[in-house]
């Protein structure tokens, strides 16, 4: 896959997987089967075939091989047989496992997690997610470093390298973790660049939303119907990381921030979520949250629940969500009916013919309105410098002219408030 220490992908490139899945008592019937088929789409995001995709029954995992020794041996001879270069399982495997996969099949033997992390690391691409991504992956390998990869075998001089006494081995994990280290103060200062990025944008108070989601759900494609950016959509996984914010002009002079964010899936490694924690935060600071679900994909309740499980993690679990799925166009009444039960009150629209995009757009309006405080002023016609400065840094809902003045019905920030006081006229709570 890629050597940790470089971020650089190695020479001996994977091309052909053999997917192995596990479906233990405690798992409904069938999910390790849409798991599975879920890995085979990772996998095959990384330009690598898959050869064969086997499902074992594990009734309970050993700590060597987590499948017991002969099972492990039948599939290690099979994926030797169909011409697999790598052996990728849909569960977690310790280091200990990973490296005792190795030794038996003679094969590079990965997890769930490590196809995540190259699949994110194929897809980063500004410097904040590069960054996010390489220390996710940083982290992973480290207790990971006494399986054979291409930089353990690397000669290293001594001397600024380490002690005469210091292995190979030890030598590799203090590079790992003042790596570790070095990244996340140039994360922190990323993040820092970005909260600036924020404030400047809540001095104006216009409201905010993100749109979130399982991965490949529709978001960016929705977020273009609504504003008509061109931010990337296509039809894969994690096909954006970065979090992009258009504006949005709604009915009554509303405006609304609108910010996609990266998707979620089943069994996101941890590490990746703390990584992101920092693109993520716009859900958190979000006024509400609109969550995408792909009406037409089987598995939407899973998809949903799983939304909903890391805006947990997230802290954002309390966030007022409109539930909105979409590809409507190619749902058919039976999909429409088990949405409705998911989610009585969810919305549907259709990002690629933008029906029910006006019914979307009214409940923003809605929740904007619940959640604003506006006031109401009266400027006098000789004060144009006065209502020049609220069309700058205020939101204008409404805008009338009176024989006394310009009445304005709208919101400005709390720093403007000794500025605008001598002219409200009426508060509404």
């Amino acid at each position: 896959m890629a050597d940790f220490l470089t971020d650089k992908p190695t020479s001996n490139k994977l091309e052909r997987a053999f997917l192995i899945g596990v479906q233990t008592h405690s798992m409904p019937a069938g999910e390790a089967d849409e798991l599975l088929l879920e890995l085979k789409e990772l996998v095959e995001n990384l330009r690598i075939s898959v050869v064969r995709s086997t499902l074992v029954n594990l009734r309970q995992p050993t700590p060597a091989l987590l499948l017991g020794s002969g099972k492990a041996k039948e599939l290690a001879d099979q994926a030797k047989e169909d011409g697999a270069d790598v052996i990728v399982f849909d569960e977690h495997l310790s280091p200990a496992q990973q490296r005792n996969w190795e030794e038996l099949s003679g094969l590079p033997v990965i997890d769930r997690e490590e196809v995540i992390l190259e699949v994110f690391a194929d897809r980063a691409h500004t410097r904040e997610a590069v960054l996010q991504v390489a220390l996710a992956r940083m982290e992973y390998s480290l207790p990971r470093l006494t399986r054979a990869w291409t930089h353990l075998s690397r000669q290293r001089g001594k001397g600024s390298m380490g002690g005469e006494g210091e292995t190979q081995l030890e030598q590799d994990r203090r590079l790992v973790r003042d790596r570790i280290a070095h990244l996340k103060v140039e994360l922190a200062e990323v993040v820092k660049q970005r909260g600036v990025q924020r404030r400047r944008r809540l001095r104006v108070p216009v409201p905010t939303t993100a749109i979130v989601g399982y991965t490949n759900a529709g978001k960016s494609s929705l977020l273009n119907a609504l504003t008509g950016a061109h931010v990337l959509a296509e039809d894969k996984l994690f096909a954006t990381l970065d979090p992009t914010t258009r504006s949005l002009e709604l009915k009554g002079n509303y405006k609304l921030l609108i910010t996609d964010t990266v998707g979620f899936i089943r069994r996101l490694p941890h590490g990746l979520v703390e990584a992101f924690k920092a693109t993520l935060e716009e859900v958190v600071v979000a006024d509400f949250l609109i969550h995408v679900l792909d009406v037409t994909n089987p598995n939407f309740e899973q998809h949903h629940a799983t939304t909903l499980s890391v805006l947990e993690e997230l802290g954002a679990a309390d966030q007022t969500i409109i539930t909105v799925f979409n590809k409507v166009d190619a749902a058919t009444p039976a999909m429409k009916r088990r949405a409705k039960q998911l989610v009585p009150d969810a919305l549907f629209v259709s990002a690629h013919t933008k029906a029910g995009l006006d019914d979307l757009e009214e409940r923003c309006i809605e929740l904007i309105a619940d959640t604003t405080n506006e006031q109401e002023l009266l400027i006098p016609h000789d004060r144009y410098d006065v209502i020049a400065r609220f069309h700058q840094l205020g939101h204008i809902r409404e805008q009338e002219h009176e024989e006394k003045g310009v009445r304005i019905k709208g919101q400005f920030p709390d720093t403007q408030a000794g500025y605008f006081k001598p002219f409200i006229v009426k508060t509404k709570k």
